[in-house]
Parts: C-alpha cells; structure tokens; sequence
C-alpha cells in the first residue's frame, strides 16, 4: 500500500467517525448546528491565527509566543459568535457590533503588547481576518439551514462540495498531467478540475433527482453545479496560499488524514455563500 493509499484508508476513517454527528446535528438544525458551525469556525480562526506560530517553528519568521494572544483570543471568540448572529435572534447581538469590538480589541493589543513595530499590523490583519474569513462565510451555512427546505439546500451545498473535491482527487490521481496553479498547489491539476466540475455537477443533478427541491428547475441544478465546481476549488487555492506563504503543509493536525478543519471547510466557505445566492434567485427564475 502506498503513502496515498494509507492517507486515503485514514481520511475515509476520520470521515466515517465524524460524518454522523455532523449529519445528525444538520437534520436538527436550529441552536444545536449553528453551535457546530460556530464550533468549526472557532477551530479554523485558532489554526489561522496560529500559521505564523507554524512559520516561527519552521524557522521561516520571527519568533512568535506558544501562548495565545489577546488578538487571538478575540478573534476565535468572534469567529465562533459570528454564525450565531445568523441563528440567535438578540437585540445589539450583531455582526457589526462584533467586528467593532474586535477590531478596537486587536488595535490596543497590538499597541500595548507587539514590541515589534513592523509586525503589529500583521497582528491586527490576522485577527481580524481569523474571523472574518470563517465567521463570515460559515455563516451562510446557518442561514442556508433557515431556508424552507433548509436540509435539502444544504445537503445540495455538501454534495456538490465534497463531490467536487473527490472527483478532482480521483480524476487528478488518474489523468492529471497538467499542472493547474503550481504557485500554490503542485497536485493540482487542469484534468482534476474538470473531473470535479462534472462530479459537482452530477452531485447537483442527483440531489434533484431525489424531489427534494421541486422549486429549482433541471437547469438551475446545473448552475449550482457548475458554480460550486469553480468556486470550490478557489476556496481551497485561497487557503492553500495562505499555507504557502507561511510554508504550512495544513493548517493544523487535528483531523488525523484531512489536517486542520480549515483545510476541510475550505471549499465550502466559497460554495456556502453561493448555494445561498442559488437559493433566493434560482426558484424566481423558472
């Protein structure tokens, strides 16, 4: 058995183990999924914040503290209320007021406590970005559950994601020659998109097939398909070039064969927004 077999027997493991909770609390919906997308954004906040720690490591950056920072903190705390402003009905309780707290909190941290001057805007840009990046898009996802048909359009936004990501790693493993972005990402390639173009679209065409969204016509299936095919993929880029430029592998070790949950959520903080867009334009089109 190969290296890449071997990773392969261990992802499929790690996403048989996790697989259930996830669809479980998906079916329940309500409080209990916007704590696990809240929970997911937590988790992918904590291992971007942390690449500059990993680059420190690597011995590609200044030295940076094991301990979490102010800045941090209030950056995981904000990226784990962020969904919850989509799901909790709370008067003040706002995205708008969480990002101002945030961005004042990670100013005065990184007056007060940065003693490298040229590093302090890096301090405060991490932050903010640890939680915008996941708060933000995640979020969708809860919203896209609040939807009439709410399960449907979200098991739409899973199939044509995951689909995506596994057709490019089957037809990429098979076909693959031609190097899609090698800048960013050496094993990707231009047959291994378009492997996960057809498999996102096929996914798409699938969930329709079941009745579940009698509202969005045959072709609009196709659009979420295609959408999620190029989208997904500039999901996974834009996290592969933070990696990059901070000589990161994954973002974290926390899911034995799949890395960091920013590593899996990737895609989908590009699709989620997009299967939502779908969602409250396609059905007014027929």
């Amino acid at each position: 058995m190969t290296r890449e077999d071997r990773n392969l027997v261990v992802r499929v493991a790690t996403a048989v183990v996790l697989l259930p909770l996830v669809l479980w609390l998906l079916w329940l919906g309500g409080l209990p999924f916007a704590l696990l997308v809240s929970a997911a954004a937590a988790v992918a906040a904590w291992e971007l914040n942390g690449l500059p720690r990993q680059a420190a490591e690597a011995g590609q950056g200044a030295a940076s503290p094991d301990r979490l920072r102010g800045a941090e903190i209030a950056s995981i705390a904000a990226a784990f209320l962020l969904p919850l402003t989509e799901g909790l009905d709370v008067h003040g309780f706002t995205a708008r007021a969480i990002l101002t707290a945030l961005v004042m909190v990670s100013f005065v941290d990184a007056l007060l406590f940065e003693p490298d001057l040229p590093r302090a805007p890096q301090r405060v840009g991490f932050a903010v970005l640890g939680a915008v990046y996941p708060g933000l898009l995640l979020g969708t996802v809860v919203r896209l559950r609040q939807l009439p048909d709410g399960v449907a359009w979200l098991v739409l936004a899973l199939a044509v994601t995951w689909l995506n990501d596994t057709g490019a790693y089957f037809a990429g493993r098979v076909y693959g020659q031609r190097k899609l972005y090698p800048r960013i990402s050496p094993s990707k390639t231009w047959e291994g998109a378009a492997g996960g173009l057809l498999a996102s679209i096929g996914g798409a065409l699938a969930v329709k097939s079941l009745g579940w969204l009698p509202q969005l016509p045959w072709w609009g299936s196709v659009v979420v398909g295609a959408g999620a095919g190029v989208l997904g993929p500039l999901g996974d880029l834009s996290e592969s070039m933070l990696k990059r430029a901070y000589g990161a592998k994954d973002s974290s070790r926390l899911l034995p064969g799949h890395g960091g949950v920013l590593d899996r959520i990737d895609a989908l903080l590009f699709t989620g927004p997009f299967v939502l867009l779908c969602a409250r334009v396609l059905p007014y089109l027929r």
